[in-house]
């Protein structure tokens, strides 16, 4: 239904990416028919982990078997664009389990990765079970080792580690979170979805009937945020930190109308001299390290 109203009210065939997203064992043959006959192009799934055991343990309803099933239904209908989605650092993991993980990760043949370290959110049952002491996580050093490791097998793979945690094939990178790290705009329509127009951030109200409602009364937003232009340049910086290609200094210059030197040309020399940051002709960016400590690199970069 909403593809079809989609289809009917929107010219969608000038879209170059059209993603959804799923989880493994969602996607029966007759919904995958359907999303084919549709302008869908690109399908990406939340596999998180191979291992049975640990997707119980972090509460994911599908199994092993199911990431595979669902990989060779998309393919066999004609999808080439697969992406899936995994998360390591997980509890009790170990150095054996991150490797068994990559490479089965590979052997799908899929052009698109994205690897994740697990992140507790506050008033989460992980999180609560960490503060108590009954979430062995790995430490700071293995999981940099683990990090370390999906980098050099992904490239040795033919992935090119685009950004910090996104390894694509040549030509698959994910157009629509290029726009997010590129800092550009965009438009969150539906229930729940986020935008970012004229310099405002904004939130849809989430559940569709309150969406609905707000709609029906003239403003389907529940939050905006209107960025000063201190707040715009921390976050190009931000946002495009995350890309191996880093950031444009003469791109900033044109956007925002300030010297770069000016603004960042100290942090930047400091970052350098620590091994965390390169300067490749006109462009600033991450070396290895900083991208693994990347938002603590980050932080450099809030003016005051």
């Amino acid at each position: 239904m909403l593809l079809d109203g989609l289809t009917k009210n929107l010219d969608l065939s000038v879209l170059e990416e059209l993603t959804i997203e799923a989880n493994p064992g969602d996607l029966d043959a007759d919904k995958i028919a359907v999303l084919k006959q549709s302008p869908v192009n690109r399908v990406s799934l939340g596999v998180q982990t191979f291992d049975d055991k640990m997707l119980k343990k972090i509460g994911r309803s599908h199994l092993e078997k199911d990431i595979y099933e669902n990989i060779d239904r998309l393919k066999l209908a004609g999808f080439d664009n697969i992406s899936i989605d995994l998360i390591y650092a997980l509890p009790s993991q170990t150095m054996d389990q991150v490797k068994e993980n990559v490479a089965k990760a590979i052997s799908l043949d899929i052009p698109h990765m994205s690897l994740y370290s697990l992140i507790l959110e506050n008033h989460t049952v992980f999180m609560n079970r960490m503060r108590r002491g009954k979430l062995p996580l790995p430490k700071e050093e293995l999981e940099a080792e683990m990090f370390e490791y999906i980098i050099a097998e992904l490239e040795r793979a033919g992935f090119e580690h685009y950004e910090i945690s996104n390894f694509s094939k040549p030509g698959f990178e994910s157009r629509h979170n290029l726009m997010y790290w590129d800092n550009a705009e965009y438009y969150g329509i539906g229930a729940g979805a986020s935008g970012y127009v004229d310099g405002v951030r904004y939130k849809n109200h989430g559940p569709i009937r309150h969406y609905l409602n707000a709609v029906e009364a003239g403003n389907a937003r529940i939050t905006e945020e209107h960025l000063s232009q201190r707040e715009q340049m921390e976050e190009e910086m931000f946002l495009g930190l995350r890309k191996k290609s880093g950031v444009s200094m003469t791109r900033f210059e044109e956007k925002f109308g300030r010297s770069f030197d000016g603004l960042y040309g100290e942090i930047i020399r400091d970052l350098v001299q620590q091994g965390l940051m390169k300067i490749d002709g006109d462009r600033v960016r991450m070396t290895k390290r900083g991208l693994f400590l990347g938002d603590t690199v980050a932080e450099r970069f809030i003016l005051e």
